[in-house]
């Protein structure tokens, strides 16, 4: 059920001291004050500098000026969050502000022994992640959304108002007569995030009133879901071993050898295999009956081949894969 932002602060039990990821924006900063009242003195802010926009010297002055009033201590991490080609900027944004956010832990480790992170995602943003996961076919791993806690390099991360409405974050701060920075690329629908803000939760405001805490009950079933999956692929992966064999994986159904290959190539390849690729590696799993059987697929980062009775995966040139393989010297590359 959705709280109010009081009612989710009481919840909030984190381990002390504890470091706000602190924007500037409204759900940051309502974060960073009930954090600060409610544990005078355990209280740090970590703000990330993108350095994307011209807007984000300003952000960093809002909270520098902030911080000053609060007497909460203030980092301040520059970063280079330009995306690649073919990443999307807000995963670019997304993934430098987590890397600065560790970082910044572990630098503070000496002085403060910061033991959580608090992030201020709240019910709509939720919303809008589930969607997200919705329109590109996530299973149900994605379609369990954000988390609400999880643990990552011996820091404690918690998002304290995944059950708190965008619009309750922003009564609490004029209730106060607080401010905040308003972030200009909030307005750009050109970014999805933005048009299902603009666009889509109204409609669903309308036609499904209590739509935020349907859509987490369903967020909670897929994550429960995704860890007995989880669970199923680790067995598996054990028992069909690692590289896993062949005539093992084919003893399995289709959905568990879906499951545990989809498990060995991210948990000890980083790589995730598309949907195409993973249903083209099991026909050929299910084709493979004969020691002349070729296996050679693509799959997410590498490839995947046959070798003997053993699935191989790999991400360099095929001739240098096969130099090493064979007991040569594999050639130079930049791959």
């Amino acid at each position: 059920m959705t709280q109010s932002l009081d009612a989710a602060m009481q919840a909030f039990a984190p381990r002390l001291p504890l470091a706000v990821a602190f924007s500037g924006g409204a759900d940051s900063t309502a974060l960073l004050l009930a954090c600060a009242e409610r544990w005078p003195g355990q209280v740090h802010a970590f703000h990330v500098h993108h350095g994307l926009q011209a807007a984000a010297d300003e952000f960093e002055r809002h909270c520098v000026a902030l911080c000053a009033r609060l007497g909460v201590p203030l980092t301040v991490r520059r970063v280079d969050a330009r995306h690649a080609s073919g990443q999307s900027p807000e995963d670019a944004a997304r993934q430098a502000r987590y890397k600065a956010f560790s970082a910044m832990a572990v630098d503070s480790q000496a002085r403060t022994a910061i033991q959580t992170i608090a992030l201020a995602q709240h019910a709509d943003d939720q919303v809008e992640t589930l969607l997200l996961a919705l329109s590109r076919g996530a299973g149900v791993a994605g379609l369990a959304a954000m988390p609400a806690q999880w643990q990552r390099g011996g820091i404690h991360w918690s998002r304290p108002l995944l059950a708190v409405a965008g619009d309750e974050v922003r009564a609490w701060l004029r209730a106060r007569g607080e401010h905040w920075v308003e972030d200009p690329t909030n307005q750009d629908e050109r970014y999805t995030r933005n048009r299902i803000r603009r666009q889509l939760l109204p409609v669903l405001q309308r036609v499904f009133p209590q739509f935020r805490d349907t859509f987490a009950r369903s967020c909670g079933h897929a994550a429960q879901a995704a860890e007995l999956l989880q669970e199923l692929a680790e067995a598996d992966l054990a028992a069909v071993g690692q590289p896993p064999r062949i005539a093992a994986l084919r003893l399995l159904s289709r959905a568990r050898q879906a499951n545990v290959l989809r498990y060995w190539l991210r948990s000890q390849h980083g790589t995730t295999p598309s949907a195409a690729q993973l249903d083209a590696l099991l026909r050929q799993i299910a084709a493979c009956s004969t020691r002349g059987h070729r296996i050679h697929l693509k799959a997410g980062s590498g490839h995947v081949v046959r070798e003997g009775e053993l699935l191989s995966w790999y991400n360099r040139p095929v001739l240098d894969f096969i130099s090493a393989r064979d007991g040569g010297a594999p050639k130079q590359s930049s791959q």
